[in-house]
């Protein structure tokens, strides 16, 4: 069976995920939407030693795509901080999304500048690059884009989260959306299953509880089916145990 968990707080993730009943937790390792290096959790020993599975989220601020010096070279550090913090806690990946280049800059830019982080950096774990759900230049939301990615990274061991969410937010069909990233990509590691708040191809990165957004229920569970690839719900923290429950009901 699918193992099925949620993004929790990373204060003290083991009473979250049984809160939860969750089999799975992913959580930041400090201020995701800031440059500080990572954070242990003071239960970090229990984690590690835990049956439940582990994912680290990277900070929002990465983007090892852009061409700015002072946004590249401090992304390509925190993500080596996390990834080696990630992996002393038994982390079975690190997400981390695609970014972006400027909209006047050449996309080709930010999938050359993805292949020299893995032409330099340790990788203890896997990195997970997730889809996104906006930006005009971004590298991983339109998947003709995600393509070109995986092409720069060819010869990389690169593992893909899909977000429900992100795809029908970027203007993907979850209809088909495994089959083509699995064509593209040959794999998806994890899902991030969330419903959105708002319409297909809006670029609005709001997550809903599942049945509470603009996604077909069908077309979500039909991913999740699909993937065969363990699950985390970000969506609202009062309505993740029943979003947990919905999960293993329907698959």
């Amino acid at each position: 069976m699918v193992r099925i968990g949620a993004h929790v707080d990373r204060d003290d993730p083991l009473a979250h995920a049984a809160a939860r009943d969750a089999e799975v937790v992913q959580f930041f390792l400090g201020d995701p939407q800031g440059w500080k290096g990572p954070v242990l959790p003071e239960t970090a020993e229990a984690i590690k030693a835990s049956d439940v599975e582990v994912y680290v989220h990277a900070p929002y601020v990465i983007n090892v795509a852009t061409a700015n010096n002072r946004i590249r070279i401090p992304s390509r550090k925190l993500l080596a901080g996390q990834l080696a913090a990630a992996a002393s806690i038994g982390a079975k990946g690190l997400i981390v999304h695609g970014g972006h280049v400027s909209k006047d800059d050449d996309p080709q830019v930010g999938f050359d500048n993805w292949r020299k982080v893995f032409e330099r950096l340790e990788t203890p774990i896997p990195v997970l690059i997730e889809n996104t759900a906006g930006g005009g230049n971004a590298m991983a939301r339109r998947f003709d884009r995600l393509a070109r990615l995986w092409d720069a990274l060819d010869g990389f061991d690169v593992g893909f989260c899909l977000d429900t969410c992100h795809a029908h937010a970027g203007g993907e069909d979850l209809a088909d959306v495994v089959d083509r990233v699995k064509a593209i990509t040959g794999r998806i590691d994890l899902v991030h299953c969330n419903d959105s708040r708002d319409a297909f191809d809006s670029g609005a990165d709001r997550h809903a509880n599942l049945g509470k957004g603009r996604i077909d229920p069908e077309l979500i569970l039909g991913v999740c089916r699909a993937a065969g690839a363990p699950i985390v719900v970000e969506t609202p923290g009062d309505g993740q145990a029943a979003d947990i429950a919905h999960l293993r009901a329907n698959l």
